[in-house]
C-alpha cells in the first residue's frame, strides 16, 4: 500500500459527523480508493516480474535503496565501496542474501526480476530485520520509519529501472 501511495499521504481523513449515512459513504469512498490503488499496484508488479535484472544490478539497486545519507550515496556513486561502514555493508549483504536464498525469491516472478529486487528489500524489513518489539516494527514499516522510507526508495528505483530511465546511465553498472 505504501508503494502505491508514493505520491500521496499515508492516511485519509474521514470527518466524524453525527450522520451515519455520510460516514458510511466516506468509508465506501476510502475503500474504493484502496481497491483502485491495489489494482494499479498489481499491474505494476506484474510488469516488473517480466523485467530482467542481473545479480550485479540487484546488488546496486539494494545499495541505492538502503542509503541512509548523502555521504554514503556519494561513496556508492564514486565507487568508493571501501569507505562504506561495516553496518551499511552488513545490512546490504543481508538484503542480498535474502534475495538470493529465500524460497520466495526463487519463483519465476521474483528470481532475476525487478519485482524480485523490490521484494528483497520489503522482505528484508518484514522477515529478516530484528526490531525491539512489534510496535517498533509497525512504526518502521507503516508510519514513516526506516523500513517505509527504504522500501519507498526501492519502489522508485525499480519503477525507474523498469522504465529504462536509469538502466543505461551507469547507476546499476
Amino acid at each position: 500500500m505504501n508503494a502505491a501511495l508514493r505520491n500521496h499521504t499515508n492516511f485519509i481523513k474521514i470527518r466524524h459527523t453525527a450522520n451515519a449515512k455520510e460516514r458510511l459513504e466516506e468509508a465506501h469512498k476510502v475503500m474504493g480508493i484502496a481497491n483502485q490503488l491495489s489494482e494499479q499496484l498489481d499491474g505494476i508488479f506484474n510488469q516488473w516480474a517480466k523485467v530482467r535484472i542481473t545479480d550485479k544490478e540487484v546488488r546496486r539497486l539494494i545499495q541505492m535503496a538502503m542509503v541512509p545519507n548523502k555521504e554514503v550515496l556519494q561513496n556508492i556513486e564514486n565507487g568508493e565501496l571501501d569507505e562504506l561502514s561495516t553496518c551499511f555493508k552488513n545490512m546490504c549483504d543481508a538484503v542480498c542474501e535474502y534475495n538470493f536464498t529465500s524460497l520466495t525469491q526463487q519463483t519465476a516472478a521474483t528470481k532475476g526480476t525487478v519485482f524480485g529486487a523490490y521484494n528483497a528489500v520489503t522482505g528484508y524489513f518484514q522477515n529478516v530485520r530484528n526490531y525491539k518489539d512489534d510496535e517498533a516494527k509497525m512504526k518502521s514499516l507503516l508510519y514513516g520509519g526506516t523500513a517505509q522510507l527504504r522500501t519507498q526508495k526501492a519502489f522508485q528505483l525499480c519503477e525507474s529501472f523498469a522504465k529504462n530511465e536509469i538502466a543505461g546511465m551507469g547507476i546499476y553498472n
